[in-house]
């Protein structure tokens, strides 16, 4: 009996003996990866992928990054929401072009919004005013690169956006051919001073709204915010144009009142036209 008992106290199992093993192994590898942070989830809002990474025998191996190519790229493990990741060389570059993207489109729009306050012998002011509709077109471009490098964690929205950014497209390309060319002005002007064809390229503004807003909720920026609400409000303040009153007025009478009065106008043209040729 005490041969027994001595023996359950001294001689430890071998399944125990692993047990510890593996216990200190998995607390070595807890302590190799880092923990996210606010920073970090910023960074995941902006355009960043995850990367590849695996796991063999109990240690997270990274995906490689040569000595060269390195650089500034930070190497350390993240602990995402679904496994380990990693900044790579691709994730750095859609970063750059995505922000690029954004500057792109910023300041094509405030340098064509620079002539409405420029004096008016100011040489720089007429330049722009002829390649406002280049400006536009710039602007778009840096939008619509931006978006397609959004990282947005559902998908139904970032495809939202992009497809708005399709139909803005295709309402300005519409515009200009239909409506603008013909009327011998260019796109910018002519929706200057024809309201309606905001219904046209709106879906562009719309989805700059959309990524404005992404911007400000990932970064907690006022500035993002407030360009949420600024954006739609001044289209809708473009389109709200007091029109033509007289048009209620005409569709409001009856009908033998409608006639007598476009024989009156048409009367009117008449006699203005012939004065004019007299005149001449």
């Amino acid at each position: 009996m005490a041969s027994r008992v001595l023996s359950t106290t001294l001689v430890t199992p071998p399944c125990s003996t692993a047990l510890n093993k593996s216990r200190i192994l998995a607390k070595k590898n807890k302590s190799r990866i880092k923990p996210s942070t606010n920073s970090e989830k910023q960074f995941l809002c902006s355009s960043s992928s995850a990367s590849d990474s695996g796991v063999r025998n109990g240690k997270i191996k990274s995906k490689a990054v040569s000595e060269s190519s390195q650089g500034s790229i930070d190497r350390t493990v993240y602990q995402g929401a679904f496994g380990p990741w990693t900044v790579d060389p691709e994730d750095v570059r859609e970063v750059v072009l995505y922000r690029s993207g954004l500057v792109t489109c910023a300041s094509s729009f405030v340098i064509a919004a620079s002539a409405a306050y420029l004096p008016e012998n100011f040489a720089s002011k007429e330049i722009i005013e002829q390649n406002l509709d280049l400006f536009y077109l710039i602007g778009a471009g840096g939008l619509g690169l931006s978006l397609y490098l959004i990282h947005i964690y559902v998908t139904e929205i970032k495809r939202t956006l992009q497809a708005l950014w399709v139909l803005g497209g295709v309402g300005s390309l519409a515009t200009y051919v239909a409506l603008a060319q013909p009327a011998g002005d260019h796109l910018v002007h002519y929706v200057l001073y024809n309201p309606m064809a905001v219904w046209f390229v709106g879906p562009f503004f719309a989805a700059l709204t959309g990524l404005v807003f992404k911007e400000g909720l990932c970064y907690g920026k006022l500035e993002a915010g407030i360009l949420t609400f600024v954006i739609p409000t001044l289209l809708l303040g473009h389109l709200d144009d007091i029109g033509d009153k007289s048009v209620f007025m005409f569709n409001s009478l009856p009908e033998d009142e409608k006639k007598a009065l476009i024989e009156k106008l048409e009367q009117q043209k008449l006699q203005s036209d012939s004065q004019e040729v007299t005149f001449q």
